[in-house]
């Protein structure tokens, strides 16, 4: 089974929702046991790295995606 693959700073599906109703976390630290914080009410949460990984269904959004969204021209006024 391949590994999934994601970094500090990505917001996440989760399986199951939080009790706010919400299923998107946010990655907010990251070694043997990883934090998320939900992204509905801001509650974090410290979860094993293996539960994490086993109910993880896929990254919404990439933190590499957004920092490359800022960079480039576009951002002077002349």
């Amino acid at each position: 089974m391949e590994r999934k693959s994601f970094q500090l700073g990505d917001v996440v599906l989760m399986k199951k929702n939080h009790p706010c109703g919400s299923n998107e976390m946010e990655i907010i630290r990251m070694g043997m046991d990883i934090r998320i914080k939900c992204v509905g009410c801001k509650h974090s949460v410290l979860v094993p790295r293996a539960k994490f990984e086993k109910n993880m269904r896929k990254v919404l959004r990439s933190a590499s995606e957004d920092s490359g969204q800022n960079d480039g021209a576009g951002g002077a006024l002349n």
